[in-house]
């Protein structure tokens, strides 16, 4: 970013700092007082003046009420006016510059007293866009809302109080918060409380309870499935190694899309296509453009991709700015890939002659296009084969069918075939009801949800720096109980890099935060809780229940580190009863389980060699104890980590004469 640019986007800020303190002054409860008052007094004085030969009080109290309400329309009318042009901008922008205008709106929207601009400086204010973050002023317009009945308020200050951020640290508090927020219409509110009595955070484990909640977000999902297909959003862990992390695959590097750009230019059809896809729904970080995706999509089609012909079709039967809705042009492009035998061109032909788009209905012909594209594995038609069975659409009501197909699509990940199998366990419709499978499943499709886009804006926050605005954004996606959220929160505690939590907080946090995590199967949490325990962090030690954990890890996830750890705990009979013959088999375990276990392995295994050569040779027939004493004595109680570097020495020493 150049100089200018960052001064321009400086003085947005500043702008909307101006604007917001004026909204923060005005939500004060004896400013709120005072300005009603003056603003009576005004119209009294006002109305003084014009009442002179009026005698009739009904009149001039009628006259009144009339001003008072038409100030007042005038007044919402412009701050709602304010507010949908901010809501255009931001919809519009691609750049973060223009994006930062938008705020400019909703903060003189704000000003006004519009109660869904203050959401949105609030918002702005928790999770630091642009750099406004400000957790104290975001928690003073959060409480002036929910006063006014916001429920995104509402939800805010429940996860405020949950973590303690700005806020006192209160559960109970934050379960009002949330069953408030839930009551109000929160779709965050209702999946937080689904979690909660999934797992029993706070409140009494219930699967019921549970799959109530969920359900009502998963409805909300599917039907904005329904309309238009979800958008897969990148979950990056922060718990990778570094190396990695900068040239994450779930994120696409700009010097390799620069590069993409320029095969696909020099004619590379695969390319072409990968990046038509890539710019239709806005994945790998990249924007939503439909321009780029038709551009690129119909470079292929003329080089004969049967793909790039079918995603021209999807195009044009969606409709968007670049493809104007039209079945008969959808139809063409359908039909071209079709005759490819291309999965995707006979679903879209399937489609519409299941809707009647362009061509009349006919559930017949519907269903063998359908069933040629399932055949070929596309998920889509697998689905909507199911769902024909599961309505009886131009076909007789078969669940058994319903839940093949269903199953088959949900494999590959469609997310209203997940939807349609939570339904049937839930209800016991063609399957045995199973609560809790059903709760799992519309998880999985909750979590699709638009709030899922944070794990982007959190990514780029913590790779630009902005600690705090990641922390914050991964800790509310926690809260919703996305696992990949609950371990990169965690991680970023344990670094005791952010500033909006006490030092002494974070460990603890942290470690609640692994334990979410390893619950949901994330092997790395688990190794985790177990090395706290070990070290003390944010707990007391216990190297019994250290070794619990390094013990699930191996045993359930294979874990190489958990094998280490626990090796090296049966060596030196730490909160387990001491077995060498144990300790040298877990070693051994770790290292053919993972290459980057080998060097250490073969340290810790040349150490205990070693030791044992030394028992066998210098303790023979005297008092072990005694000896062991005197060690620990002479050299100190890291004697062992002394033997591995004098082995190390000595192995060096050898190379260097065998090759000098």
């Amino acid at each position: 970013m150049t100089k200018s640019k960052i001064q321009i986007k400086q003085v947005s800020v500043n702008k909307v700092k101006q604007y917001l303190s004026n909204v923060l002054e005005q939500r004060k409860p004896i400013n709120v007082i005072s300005k009603k008052e003056n603003l009576l007094e005004n119209k009294k004085n006002h109305h003084k003046l014009r009442q002179k030969g009026i005698q009739n009080k009904d009149l001039w109290k009628r006259n009144k009420d009339h001003l008072e309400n038409q100030a007042k329309n005038n007044f919402t009318d412009e701050g709602d006016q304010l507010f949908k042009m901010g809501i255009k901008i931001l919809q519009q922008s691609k750049s973060q510059k223009q994006k930062a205008e938008a705020y400019i709106f909703f903060a003189k929207a704000a000003d006004l007293g519009n109660l869904k601009a203050m959401e949105k400086m609030a918002d702005a204010l928790l999770f630091g866009n642009f750099g406004m973050q400000n957790i104290t002023a975001a928690i003073q317009l959060y409480e002036s809302l929910a006063k006014e009945g916001s429920y995104k308020a509402q939800n805010a200050l429940g996860f405020l109080s949950s973590y303690g951020i700005g806020m006192e640290y209160n559960q109970a508090k934050a379960l009002i918060y949330y069953t408030f927020g839930s009551a109000g219409g929160s779709m965050m509110s209702q999946m937080i409380l689904g979690y909660r009595y999934l797992s029993g955070i706070n409140v009494l484990q219930n699967c019921e309870v549970a799959l109530s909640h969920y359900k009502k977000v998963a409805d909300y999902i599917a039907d904005k499935l329904e309309k238009s297909e979800g958008i897969p959003v990148e979950k990056v862990r922060l718990t990778e190694r570094p190396e990695n992390l900068s040239s994450n695959s779930e994120i696409l590097d700009w010097d390799i899309y620069q590069y993409y750009k320029f095969l696909a230019e020099r004619g590379d059809v695969q390319i072409q296509v990968s990046l038509g896809q890539l710019h239709l729904i806005g994945r790998k970080g990249l924007d939503q453009d439909y321009y780029k995706a038709l551009y690129y999509f119909l470079k292929a089609a003329k080089a004969g991709s049967a793909n790039a012909m079918a995603f021209i079709g999807k195009m044009y039967l969606e409709g968007n700015a670049a493809a104007p809705q039209n079945n008969a042009t959808a139809f063409k492009y359908f039909s071209m890939a079709a005759s490819k035998g291309n999965a995707i061109g006979l679903h879209g032909l399937g489609l519409l002659y299941f809707y009647g788009k362009g061509v009349p209905v006919s559930y017949a012909e519907a269903l063998k296009y359908f069933q040629k594209a399932a055949e070929k594995g596309w998920p889509n038609a697998q689905f909507q084969l199911g769902f024909m069975y599961y309505s009886g659409s131009g076909v007789w009501k078969d669940y058994k069918l319903a839940f093949k197909y269903f199953y088959l699509a949900s494999q590959s990940g469609q997310p209203l075939a997940i939807y349609y199998l939570a339904e049937m366990y839930a209800t016991g419709t063609g399957v045995l009801r199973s609560c809790r499978t059903a709760v799992e499943l519309y998880k999985g499709v909750c979590e699709l949800g638009h709030w899922a886009e944070k794990f982007l804006t959190a990514y780029f926050a913590y790779k630009n720096g902005d600690i705090d605005s990641s922390l914050v954004q991964y800790a509310l996606l926690a809260e919703m109980g996305y696992e990949v959220a609950q371990s990169n929160s965690a991680f970023i505690l344990e670094s005791k890099k952010a500033k909006i939590l006490e030092k002494e907080k974070m460990y603890p946090m942290a470690l609640l935060l692994w334990n979410r995590a390893a619950i949901q199967g994330n092997a790395f949490a688990r190794v985790k809780i177990g090395d706290y325990h070990y070290y003390g962090y944010g707990t007391k030690r216990d190297y019994q229940t250290a070794a619990t954990h390094y013990s699930i890890a191996a045993d359930k996830y294979h874990s190489a580190q958990a094998m280490f750890n626990l090796g090296y705990m049966y060596e030196h009979g730490l909160g387990i009863t001491k077995d060498i013959h144990l300790a040298r088999r877990l070693y051994d375990m770790a290292a053919q389980t993972s290459p980057d276990a080998h060097i250490p392995v073969f340290l810790a295994l040349m150490k205990l060699e070693t030791v044992h050569l030394l028992q066998d040779i210098l303790f023979f027939n005297f008092t072990m104890r005694w000896k062991w004493t005197v060690l620990d004595n002479t050299i100190g109680p890291c004697w062992d980590l002394f033997v591995i570097g004098l082995i190390v020495a000595v192995l060096i020493f050898l190379l260097r004469n065998r090759y000098g």
